[in-house]
């Protein structure tokens, strides 16, 4: 089992920035892919950022360019930068892991991100 944990988040204005993080716990050796996805109120849940253990990294479109996820050397724990935000990306946004030997996947209870225009 994996256990992960959220840190961040938080309310900020149009244009800003903030930075959430996730750690996994556990049994860290199936701890594969990690990243984000968001979901805003009455909208399905959407990428935002996926890292994998050998660094290469996949974006949502809505954030190309803005958002910048990183993974610690090492260690089964991944930040999420977040520029230039926009009300449009007001959102729960969940840590994410997946089995690295399985199909299966693991969420975080999600860190809620608001930004007023």
């Amino acid at each position: 089992q994996v256990q992960l944990e959220e840190f961040g988040g938080g309310l900020v204005q149009a244009g800003g920035s903030l930075r959430v993080s996730c750690a996994a716990s556990g049994s860290s050796n199936i701890v594969g892919d990690m990243g984000w996805y968001r979901q805003a109120p009455g909208k399905q849940r959407e990428l935002v950022a996926i890292i994998t253990s050998s660094g290469n990294t996949n974006y949502g479109d809505s954030v190309k360019g803005r958002f910048t996820i990183s993974r610690h050397n090492g260690a089964n724990a991944i930040d999420l930068q977040l520029n230039s935000l926009q009300p449009e990306d007001t959102a729960v946004y969940y840590c994410y892991v997946k089995h690295r030997y399985v199909d299966h996947n693991y969420w975080g209870q999600g860190t809620q991100v608001t930004v007023s225009s």
